[in-house]
């Protein structure tokens, strides 16, 4: 069991996430500035970041790639987990914020709030707030997945929903009666946990998390997708009327994974936002669902290895070409994705998995004196 867990690829990411966990910070705060080995915070900040990106990515893998399920939703389980580390954080602030009050957020103040809203009672405690962080996502795409599911929308249809769905829930939170935060969004955090989080240690620590949970996302996926519930979620990819003709409760499958990606995805969020130091309506905008479509793509659909590659290099190249040529990007981006699906169709892991298993050479025909001589 654990040899099919982890097998050679998903090895080496684990390896590789476990590396930088321990030698990025060490690289940033032990190692000199002088020397040119070392790691400044923004490189660690913007690196977490992909990390979190990566963990987006696994998650869409699980639905996409496994079951067949093209979310282009999955940002706003993103958002909505980044939003309840964002709530938490803001709690945090206290007295110390511009208006000074010790209980409401400055733009409640602001906006002449005169109590806390109910949906903010609890963050003021972190496991809490990380409870809702995969909660919140993890309800949302149950009620939505078990109206979906059981009706039986599938493909194109499906795809057009959990657009709309992000795209709802972009246009409620822009709306300051929503009471988190309007346009501005959540942001001015000041500790996480006790610990200043503008501090190079408390990044170290934030992009070390990051990395500890890609490899727990890769690991749980992995499970997954190798037991008999992936096999199932594979054959529904696959032959979704075959399988509920063989007597599986197809949408209890879908329901299930789906949940499960969304939880993740929450997670993902709320890794992200105390390393960017922001999250507002923006993060539900239907693009951001559609890049992480891409980075699977790119890394190689139904590999989850390849997904978490894919998200790593596509913003990899996003910060040099946006630096580079900001108003060429997503030309750049939509070309990849184009040139991806013509050449690449499986992504790169899937192409390196088609030249390893290169057909056998035919075997040579007999000589023609062989028979003769046989019959002889």
């Amino acid at each position: 069991m654990l040899q099919t867990l982890l097998d050679k690829r998903t090895l080496i990411a684990v390896l590789l996430c476990a590396v930088a966990a321990v030698a990025v910070p060490i690289l940033s705060l032990v190692v000199p500035p002088s020397s040119p080995l070392h790691m400044p915070p923004y490189v660690v900040a913007l690196i977490g970041k992909y990390l979190c990106y990566a963990i987006l990515a696994v998650a869409l893998d699980l639905v996409w790639g496994y079951c067949g399920i093209l979310s282009l939703g999955h940002g706003a389980f993103f958002a909505l987990g980044g939003y309840a580390m964002g709530m938490y954080l803001m709690r945090q602030i206290g007295a110390r914020g511009v208006y000074g009050n010790p209980l409401l957020p400055d733009f409640m103040v602001f906006l002449n709030w005169k109590a806390l809203p109910v949906a903010w009672w609890g963050f003021q405690s972190f496991p809490y707030a990380a409870l809702m962080a995969m909660l919140a996502p993890g309800a949302l795409a149950f009620a939505f997945g078990w109206l979906a599911f059981r009706s039986r929308v599938t493909g194109v249809y499906l795809s057009i929903i959990t657009q709309a769905m992000t795209y709802a829930l972009m246009l409620a939170f822009f709306r300051n009666d929503m009471g988190f935060g309007g346009n501005n969004g959540l942001t001015d955090f000041k500790d996480i946990l006790g610990f200043n989080i503008q501090s190079d240690a408390t990044r170290a620590a934030l992009f070390s998390a990051s990395a500890i949970v890609l490899i727990l996302a890769l690991l749980v996926g992995r499970f997954l997708v190798t037991s008999k519930f992936g096999k199932v979620l594979i054959a529904i990819r696959d032959a979704e009327s075959r399988a509920r003709f063989l007597g599986y409760r197809v949408e209890y499958y879908k329901l299930a994974v789906f949940t499960v990606s969304a939880m993740l995805a929450g997670v993902a969020g709320a890794l992200y936002v105390p390393q960017v130091g922001i999250i507002n309506p923006g993060e539900f905008a239907p693009a951001n669902s559609i890049e992480a479509v891409i980075w699977v793509a790119v890394g190689g659909r139904g590999t989850l290895v390849g997904a978490a590659l894919g998200a790593v290099l596509v913003n990899f190249g996003k910060t040099v070409f946006t630096g580079a040529l900001p108003e060429y990007w997503l030309f750049a981006l939509g070309l990849l994705f184009v040139l991806v699906t013509l050449f690449l169709p499986k992504g790169i892991l899937g192409a390196l998995d088609s030249l390893k298993r290169k057909p056998a050479p035919p075997i040579e025909p007999a000589d023609a004196d062989v028979a003769p001589k046989i019959a002889g």
